[in-house]
């Protein structure tokens, strides 16, 4: 045996110890009881420990939007591993990071020019929310202290993050949480807007309710609201028609700094570079990470616009201007992976591709109507929701069945919400995967009916 094939056969042996690893968001007893073993993946597959092929219909964690394992990608993060594996990101610099932040830069919206990397959306979050109170506390305005969330929000698991964001089992369990935190109300009405195929036509109105925590807490208080253009892991919720431009609107009204987290729509999802340009809504920020190198090495970061990176731009030449940033920040290997990514992204056209393809996935997802249990359908861009019926005394566990034995039985990796599936697959899904998606989705909701 070669030394590459023992290699192979090693990292390919179920581990005989599942004890140490306690896994994120993740029921422990069940799955180390009958756990869901992934050893390699290629393009659209998961691969199992014994060979069996798993058609991924979640682009990983809504990451991997190129696809698992593409060469572009292997090789730029190989070369980079043998050239420089780790620089400094405070007082010093390497040209792989700077040369994408000048094409992210490059690919944002007006004048979000300016790149802060992180590791991650968590702290993609928090470093926008950071830099916003640092912002109006640089220009003598430090009251504009308050951040203003949203209801059934999710904005990663940092405690800025978790304080904003609007999921009660991300909030309940971890104390009182940053002061100061508002949140408006979520915009999905299942009576109104049931079965839509991208944005509702009902809702534009629930964007006046920040109206109302304005007049309540002032504008002078207020430093940021964030949002996410679409809700993701709440269940997808596309915006209604209206609404991105009324909170904008509304902000601009009162000197609030808007930020959009786009770690989940960023990078093509929705048909378009970031969700802000294709709602034609330009925030003050951007959070983006997951899709940025297709989920390969953890990278995250803050868009900024040029007028809020220009306020810290004062004082002596030598002094810093943010007190923020992380050991990681624009590593090399991420930084490699997300140039070779973007270039992927580009020469496939994949941005495109999402676009041209939306409204057959579209049809495609809805012909899932009418099964047992379903009570709503949600899509927009390369992205749907099903909602299923919960089992009495049992919230969450039919979707949850129909999550395991899809990996099981039917060869497909499914992405749950409490009683929601959510399909985000690559954007590299062919015609005929998508019609085996949907077939097989359908076989999971018949399994738990």
């Amino acid at each position: 045996m070669s030394l590459a094939q023992d290699h192979q056969t090693r990292r390919d042996l179920s581990p005989n110890d599942l004890e140490a690893w306690w896994l994120p968001f993740t029921a422990n007893r069940a799955f180390k009881k009958n756990p869901r073993m992934i050893s390699r993946a290629k393009d659209m597959h998961y691969i199992t420990p014994d060979g069996k092929q798993i058609l991924d219909a979640v682009a990983g964690l809504w990451c991997c939007n190129a696809g698992h394992n593409r060469q572009p990608i292997v090789e730029a993060i190989q070369q980079q591993a043998a050239e420089l594996d780790f620089s400094p990101a405070f007082q010093f610099g390497h040209p792989t990071a700077f040369a994408l932040a000048s094409r992210i830069a490059a690919m944002a919206p007006a004048d979000l020019d300016h790149v802060f990397f992180s590791n991650s959306g968590s702290e993609a979050v928090d470093t926008a929310l950071k830099i916003a109170l640092a912002y109006w506390n640089v220009r003598g305005q430090g009251q504009k202290t308050r951040l203003i969330g949203r209801e059934r929000g999710y904005h990663g698991v940092g405690f800025g993050g978790i304080s904003v964001g609007g999921i009660v089992n991300n909030r309940k369990f971890f104390g009182g949480l940053l002061t100061g935190v508002d949140h408006m109300p979520h915009t999905y009405n299942r009576q109104e807007q049931a079965f839509t195929k991208g944005e509702p036509e009902w809702g534009a109105h629930l964007a006046d309710d920040l109206e109302r925590i304005v007049t309540l807490h002032d504008a002078s208080t207020i430093a940021a609201v964030i949002i996410e253009p679409m809700a993701g892991s709440t269940g997808v919720l596309p915006p209604p028609k209206g609404y991105l431009k009324r909170i904008r609107e509304i902000c601009d009204k009162h000197g609030i700094l808007l930020i959009f987290d786009e770690v989940i729509s960023g990078f093509g999802r929705l048909g378009h570079a970031f969700a802000a340009e294709r709602f034609g809504v330009t925030p003050d920020m951007i959070c983006f990470a997951k899709a940025v190198n297709s989920g390969t090495v953890p990278m995250g970061g803050v868009i900024a616009r040029k007028g809020i990176y220009d306020t810290f731009m004062k004082g002596p030449d030598h002094a810093i201007e943010l007190f923020h940033g992380y050991t990681y920040s624009g590593h090399p290997l991420a930084a490699a992976a997300a140039l070779a990514t973007l270039d992927l992204y580009r020469d496939e056209k994949l941005f495109e591709r999402t676009k041209a393809v939306e409204s057959r996935w579209m049809d495609a997802v809805m012909g899932l109507k009418g099964l047992p249990n379903v009570l709503d359908i949600r899509t927009i861009g390369l992205v749907a929701a099903i909602d299923l019926a919960s089992i009495p005394d049992g919230v969450g566990r039919r979707a949850y069945e129909a999550m395991d034995v899809g990996f099981r039985e039917h060869g497909i990796m499914l992405r749950i919400t409490a009683d929601t599936i959510a399909l985000t697959p690559p954007l590299i899904i062919s015609d005929n995967q998508i019609d085996e998606l949907i077939e097989k989705v359908k076989k999971c909701i018949l399994a738990v009916a």
